[in-house]
């Protein structure tokens, strides 16, 4: 994607099976589990690099020992720092002779992250900030296992002002405002509760401490907790979530817009964001990984039961088709495929911007994630042009015209040809905090190959999706022109980002979108103007009711997606010398959910909201942006 928007969190979670000495024995080594984490989570490190955090819990550790720890990292490269940092300490011990590796109950003991319960995160900041304490895992403490908690996820609430509201009505003191903090509270809060319950039936029983503990533990309700925690939650969620006795559990909102997979064997249960890293750590086939239901927790007791149970009330599916375009990556058999297709869509549309002249046209992508789509549209351009040489070939055939003039006109110089016309320069440095020398700096993180196409011919570039157009005006747009093309077509595989997201892409600005920018103007042009202020009383009056209906929708429906187009290549012509044209083409809605049929998710592109804060959200980014207020809208 040339313009930068914040990636979906990741989450890795191992829960070992067996006890240590058994992965020492088998595979040399009682930080096998330890090893598998960092490799879900290196594998998933495109889904988060602003803070990455690791939480741990040990089995039947004896009283007065610590039995959950967590380790988290801000800094540049946090997954690397996290590791380095925890096996220096454990390298340390081993010289010491504090920790012989052969003998797993001296790692166990000694070695903060040597337990059978693993959770990592690896976060991209859409609230809270981007220091430590707003870094995943969360961790709520108590004196008694099963009421400790830490919790991590890969989502966004649209109603988290709602979710403290009712906190402080129980009775609590929320200090943090992020969602996260809430969930954390709202969860701990029936966690507290469910111990409580347990707790006043069995201390009539006349047990003794140990035997109470593990009563406890035993009959904690994990689903039945999530379950009354959930009930006013609105968004999209992936939560993994350990408990302090050993329980730990997975949950998946009910629409599914989040991802998450799992898979489970008689030495591990393993869970990610994504489906390859699982595959590829564990060495598994693609049958051996499934989902995590939508509106369904997979809860791991400590005894070792595994359980995969609903929690919420199930919602229609709608799963966030971006993570297929972008966000995920792209090794995945199924997405892989889904990527080609996307690009394979545009086919028809790049064809007749470039008027059939295949022989004065280059096609190429903008780097890197686009590269599976580039391929998808060479090859369906290359059938379109299999099946005009065949068409050709068989006319002159009937005619008699067949000669090896014609052959070498219609195969040898006219076949759709691919070059590497961009390459990623440099990665633009983040703290870098005035916004004039951050500009200065992206125009160059692009650069083109020099020769790599002849003045006057057509160029084709690939891209995921253009959502503010930035890259395109500051940077793409001025360095292509500068191989002198006719014609410059941008190819987006995904349509035009039109409304916010409010379930975890950072893209909540309504007036930073350049589908929307554009709708705007053309709406000035042509004396509509007014239609400006009424949807702001709309707007207004739907957030007051609390209602569902999007308005927004109203800015583009006098005009077409290609008109819309049109304007938006007006605003990111660069300015100079070049006059040559510019075309941007857009996927088409019916097109993308050809390509990926099971992630129907496309609320960023209709105005279609999942749940009822969808519309809520996408109704307040308008007020914000008419009354100038910038900041997210939830």
């Amino acid at each position: 994607m040339s313009d930068r928007i914040t990636h979906e969190c990741g989450v890795a979670l191992v829960r070992l099976l067996k006890p240590l000495s058994y992965y020492q024995e088998k595979y040399g080594s009682p930080l096998w589990g330890f090893t598998k984490l960092f490799l879900l989570m290196e594998k998933q490190h495109n889904r988060g690099q602003d803070g990455a955090g690791v939480a741990c819990v040990k089995l039947d550790t004896p009283a007065g020992d610590a039995f959950m720890f967590r380790e988290r990292s801000v800094k540049s490269n946090p997954l690397d720092k996290i590791f380095k940092t925890l096996l220096a300490q454990y390298n340390e011990k081993v010289g010491a002779g504090t920790i012989h590796p052969e003998f797993a109950d001296t790692v166990k003991k000694h070695f903060d992250f040597g337990g059978e319960l693993l959770m990592g995160h690896l976060r991209y900041g859409t609230s809270g900030g981007y220091n430590l304490s707003s870094c995943h895992p969360f961790f709520r403490r108590s004196p008694w296992p099963t009421r400790n908690l830490a919790l991590c996820g890969n989502f966004n609430l649209t109603n988290t002002a709602e979710l403290n509201a009712s906190l402080t009505a129980m009775g609590q003191h929320p200090i943090h405002a992020t969602d996260t903090q809430a969930i954390l509270e709202k969860i701990g809060f029936f966690l507290d509760e469910e111990h409580e319950d347990i707790y006043r039936f069995l201390r009539k029983r006349d047990l003794s401490g140990d035997e109470l503990s593990r009563r406890i533990s035993d009959e904690l309700d994990v689903t039945r907790i999530l379950t009354r925690a959930s009930q006013r939650w609105d968004g999209g969620f992936t939560l993994c979530g350990l408990i302090g006795n050993g329980d730990a559990f997975v949950a998946r909102d009910p629409s599914g817009i989040r991802p998450c997979f799992w898979f489970q064997n008689d030495e591990v249960a393993a869970f990610a964001s994504e489906r390859a890293p699982l595959m590829t750590v564990f060495d598994l086939a693609a049958e051996q990984v499934r989902e995590v239901k939508p509106g369904h927790v997979v809860v791991l007791k400590r005894a070792g039961a595994i359980t995969e149970n609903a929690f919420t009330a199930p919602l229609p599916r709608s799963s966030c088709s971006f993570e297929r375009i972008y966000f995920s990556r792209g090794n995945d058999l199924d997405i892989y495929r889904e990527r080609q297709a996307l690009g394979g869509q545009l086919a028809d549309q790049v064809i007749t911007a470039i008027g059939h002249d295949w022989a004065n046209t280059v096609f190429s992508f903008i780097p890197n994630t686009a590269e599976v789509a580039y391929y998808g549209l060479m090859s369906a351009l290359r059938k379109r042009r299999r099946d005009e040489v065949k068409a050709a070939i068989l006319e002159a055939c009937r005619s008699g015209k067949l000669d090896e003039a014609l052959l070498d006109e219609l195969i040898l110089r006219n076949w759709p040809r691919g070059e590497k016309v961009v390459s990623k320069d440099i990665k633009l440095r983040t703290f870098i905090g005035q916004e004039g020398l951050r500009n200065q700096l992206a125009s160059h993180v692009y650069d083109i190959t020099y020769g790599s196409i002849s003045p006057g011919d057509n160029l084709v570039c690939v891209d995921d999706s253009i959502v503010r157009g930035t890259t395109l005006r500051k940077s793409i747009l001025r360095i292509l022109a500068r191989l002198n093309p006719r014609k410059i077509v941008i190819v987006s595989t995904a349509p035009q980002i039109r409304y916010p997201d409010c379930y975890g892409i950072d893209m909540s600005e309504l007036g930073k979108f350049i589908a929307f920018e554009a709708a705007v103007e053309l709406l000035k042009e042509r004396g509509q103007g007014d239609l400006l202020q009424e949807v702001y009383s709309l707007c207004r009056d739907e957030v007051k009711r609390g209602g569902s209906v999007n308005h927004v929708r109203k800015i583009y429906e006098s005009f077409t997606a290609e008109e819309i187009s049109a304007k938006i290549v007006e605003r990111v012509r660069p300015k100079g010398d070049w006059k040559g044209e510019i075309e941007i083409i857009f996927q088409k809605i019916e097109s993308l959910h050809a390509a990926v049929p099971n992630h129907t998710g496309d609320w960023y592109f209709t105005g279609k909201y999942p749940t009822a804060g969808g519309y809520r959200v996408v109704n307040q980014a308008y007020l914000n942006y008419f009354e100038k207020a910038e900041g997210r809208s939830y």
